[in-house]
């Protein structure tokens, strides 16, 4: 008993003097080198700083004989950023070894617990830089490893995540990865489940489309670049000293930021933002609601809290095993439903197992997986999805109006009903049969007695209908066809709706279900009549149909458009409508109005968005006398919000979007400062191999791109021309087409108002004279500088060749000042004159023939765009 305690006396006398005599070395260790935690003990397991002591190599433990794990750690905030072996702690005996080979942690008996992988040659020493990156190099300071290259679950400021790469969480459940596209969160327990990215959050921007080389954080932000090291997708964030970006055992992906001034680190951003979006928000079949502050986790209908926590369903069958087969006879395979209003947290990400298949199907597919633990199903898309490896979280649908959740289906064991007995129970069983069978025997006639009779019925109610269909079509040039869009039965015809004058024949054979994969919400007509008080608030109009102020029925305020029934009802048509609609309805921006849903029958096309409680920015900018002015300032973040929804439209989607009809109506603003483009309900949208296409004009006059009438192809610079116009339009405060006299020269009388306004700031910006153009109800508020940057960045839009137009993004950036601003080339203006003398001279009685020098009848491209560029603004859709 004495000579344990002695053992142990001497035992804590040499690790004293060992961790004593330690040194605690500085940006680098030169030679071979080896120590155990207890050896750092009183250095707090410190063994090598950076040259700021900024970061250190640690050997942590949590007490002087508990394992240790070889890190790095930020000094000031005690923060890990990088572990050799987090799931594997080393025994305080063990040592960290640096030699020729590398780095390893060994055992006491020589056995390797980790190390570096072999390496190309000889190490010489280990440094720690003041970026927290841990390298080994060789006799000529070459790096052969170093620790940036291989992340855990922490990225620091100056280190990139190329492609292909990811952060992980040290069980490994978690993944954030680098694809060619994007950066996803992937839950690895149930086969790498995405969950998040990055291009759909709402705070990113796509700035052009391109490959993504690598992730990394600045001081600025956090940025996915291309191998170009330009910015593909970007994500702005308050200015800091150092970003640290980590995945977190729960799931979530957190960036944070230490400004130098205390010991804490300040969250900048949290991803995914609600807390009902993890996998694991809630226990085993749990429905996940969110709340002011976090969330509540009740049980589905037909689910009953479980024993040891969790949902099971309250007819006591058994949920299925992960991963297992059922081959027993003793069992069978059922489903219970998980009812309307309940979704699964993956379902906004996944790809359909099938498109178009019906539930029996779907069902079938989910039968015969053994790794299937159950599959949601969406009747407007016809999309089945399945559930696999592992049970995440439902989520409650009844407050989000833009995905058609569809109905889920838990895959349960059922045992069968056992034998009945071989005693009396059978004798009296058999003595109740004779009696029982003659009332089943009649029931059984009397069913098929009825529905012999129902078909004859229908028949004959059929063959009538037909006939005063018939005698109807005599006196109509055309009969129409009504096509049904998913379950619902035909809508209701209102008399005092201007769609519903259709003829007699309400449905037709011929007419078949549209399904189009992704489709967002479908609305009832009836609902929205509903939630419009019949379309009584109505709150704006155009060439396409009449906006109205509506109300769901969870009191969220929203805009429905009805458009005109001219659009068409055809088959074709309808398919495309629902096409578009289904892409559009996935698109999610903070610059975008936000599609909530749709309504399509027969004639009626309805289409739901997010409600901006300012209007449009006509209302703002072109104000009568005493409305507020907007401040240049102000003027300047909403050109830049639109350019950046725009931008996400043209190279943010899988698709190209083209929106057709840029122009101050569609720019919405709210409260806050929200900036949102709107209208894109009627975009065109080009394949990855389009770079243009011929289709119905569309748009408004005064923002036509010279290509819609001189026979060439659209594309996205056809949005780039229209933006143009409006930037000038916010310049100079009112519309580009003014009444007051114009100078041959184009510039304004000294009395009046300038009268085509482009055609003035061109001549303006040749003579470099940009103060004059700006609103004169700033009053000066604003420097020619300003004013001269956004008039460049206007007049480089409306290059008349397409291919001279800048892109969306590179609009944005040089109107915030990230890139410089191009000059505009004078060449390719100069039918702005053209159209703004065929302004002024038109009303005193010139004839546009002779504005453009010629019969009228030539083939001058200009002559044939005079007509459309000076009239007054109206919505124009025609074939071309």
């Amino acid at each position: 008993m004495a000579s344990s305690f002695l053992f142990h006396l001497l035992l804590v006398v040499a690790v004293i003097r060992l961790a004593g005599s330690a040194t605690v070395y500085t940006d680098v260790i030169l030679g071979n080198f080896s120590a155990s935690s207890v050896n750092y003990l009183e250095k707090g397991g410190v063994f090598l700083e950076s040259i700021s002591a900024t970061f250190s190599a640690v050997l942590s433990s949590a007490a002087p004989q508990s394992p240790f794990v070889f890190s790095v750690v930020h000094s000031p905030t005690s923060t890990v950023v990088w572990s050799a072996n987090p799931t594997s702690p080393a025994p305080y005996t063990s040592q960290l070894s640096l030699s020729a080979a590398g780095l390893s942690i060994s055992f006491n008996n020589g056995s390797v617990l980790w190390s570096t992988p072999r390496l190309p040659g000889p190490v010489v020493a280990l440094r720690l830089l003041d970026s927290g990156n841990l390298l080994l190099l060789d006799a000529a300071n070459n790096s052969m490893w170093q620790s940036f290259e291989h992340p855990t679950d922490t990225l620091l400021s100056s280190q990139r995540l190329p492609n292909g790469a990811s952060l992980s969480t040290p069980a490994g459940d978690y993944r954030l990865l680098v694809t060619d596209s994007d950066a996803v969160l992937l839950w690895s327990a149930a086969g790498d489940q995405q969950f998040w990215r990055l291009s759909s959050d709402p705070r990113s921007v796509t700035d052009f489309s391109a490959p993504v080389a690598y992730m990394a954080g600045n001081d600025s932000g956090l940025y996915l670049f291309s191998a170009e090291d330009k910015a593909v997708i970007e994500l702005v964030l308050p200015p800091t000293k150092l970003r640290v970006m980590r995945l977190y055992l729960d799931g979530h992906f957190r960036i944070l930021g230490y400004s130098g001034n205390n010991s804490v680190l300040a969250q900048s951003l949290v991803a995914p933002v609600g807390y009902c979006d993890l996998p694991l928000s809630c226990d085993e079949l749990e429905v996940c609601i969110t709340q002011t502050q976090g969330a509540n986790c009740n049980c589905p209908k037909s689910f009953a809290a479980a024993s040891g926590g969790g949902c099971t369903p309250a007819d006591g069958s058994a949920l299925v095993p992960p991963s297992s087969c059922v081959t027993n006879g003793s069992q069978e395979i059922s489903y219970r439903s998980l009812g309307s209003g309940t979704g699964y947290f993956a379902n906004k990400f996944a790809n359909p197992a099938t498109s178009g298949g019906v539930f029996s199907s779907c069902r079938s597919l989910c039968d015969e997986s053994c790794s299937c633990l159950g599959f949601f199903y969406q009747n407007s898309s016809k999309s089945c999805l399945l559930i696999k490896k592992q049970l995440g979280s439902l989520v409650s649908t009844s407050d989000d109006g833009v995905f058609d959740a569809g109905i889920g289906y838990i895959k349960v064991l059922v045992s069968p009903q056992p034998p009945p007995d071989s005693g009396g129970s059978s004798s009296s069983s058999s003595a109740l049969l004779p009696i029982f069978l003659p009332s089943i025997a009649v029931f059984l006639l009397i069913l098929v007695l009825l529905f012999f009779g129902s078909q004859w019925w229908r028949r004959r109610h059929s063959s009538k209908r037909r006939s005063r269909s018939r005698a109807t079509s005599t006196s109509k040039p055309t009969a129409m066809k009504e096509i049904y869009l998913g379950r619902n039965p035909a809508w209701p015809t209102l008399a005092n709706d201007p769609n519903s004058a259709l003829d007699g024949s309400d449905s037709d054979s011929d007419s078949d279900d549209i399904f189009i994969p992704g489709l967002p919400t479908r609305f009832l007509y009836a609902d929205l009549v509903t939630a419009t008080d019949n379309f009584s608030t109505k709150i704006g109009s155009g060439g396409f149909g009449e906006v109205f102020k509506g109300v769901l029925p969870d009191n969220t305020e929203v805009a429905v458009k009805r458009i005109s029934a001219g659009v068409g009802g055809s088959v074709r048509i309808k398919r495309e409508f629902c096409t578009e609609i289904a892409v559009i309805g996935s698109i999610h921006h903070i610059n975008l109005v936000r599609l909530r849903g749709f309504c399509a029958e027969n004639r009626r096309r309805l289409l739901v968005y997010e409600y901006m409680n300012r209007g449009s920015l006509d209302r703002s900018l072109f104000g009568g006398p005493g409305a507020p002015v907007l401040e240049w300032g102000e003027r300047m973040e909403i050109a830049i919000g639109a350019a950046r929804g725009l931008s996400y439209l043209h190279s943010g989607c899988d698709r190209t979007i083209v929106h057709c009809d840029v122009k101050p109506e569609n720019i919405l603003l709210h409260d806050g400062g929200s900036v949102k483009i709107s209208d894109f309900g009627l975009a065109k949208l080009l394949t990855p191999e389009q770079s243009g296409l011929f289709t119905t004009m569309r748009g408004t006059r005064g923002y036509l791109a010279p290509e819609w009438l001189t026979n060439t192809p659209i594309s996205e610079r056809t949005d780039v021309y229209s933006y143009g116009m409006v930037l000038l339009e916010i310049i100079r405060g009112r519309k580009n087409r003014g009444g007051g006299e114009v100078s041959s020269s184009g510039s304004s009388g000294s009395g009046g108002d300038f009268g085509y306004f482009p055609m003035v700031a061109l001549d303006m910006h040749e003579r470099g004279s940009y103060t004059e153009l700006a609103d004169p109800r700033l009053e000066g508020r604003v420097t020619a500088e300003e004013v001269g940057r956004a008039v460049k960045v206007a007049l480089c839009c409306l290059h008349e060749e397409p291919q001279l137009r800048p892109t969306m993004a590179t609009v944005a950036a040089m109107l915030n000042g990230t890139i410089e601003v191009a000059r505009p080339r004078p060449d390719a203006l100069g039918f702005l004159r053209l159209y703004g003398r065929g302004f002024v001279d038109y009303g005193g009685g010139i004839a546009p023939s002779e504005v453009a020098g010629g019969s009228g009848t030539g083939t001058n491209s200009s002559s044939s765009l005079f007509s459309y560029s000076y009239m007054t603004s109206q919505e124009v859709s025609g074939p071309r």
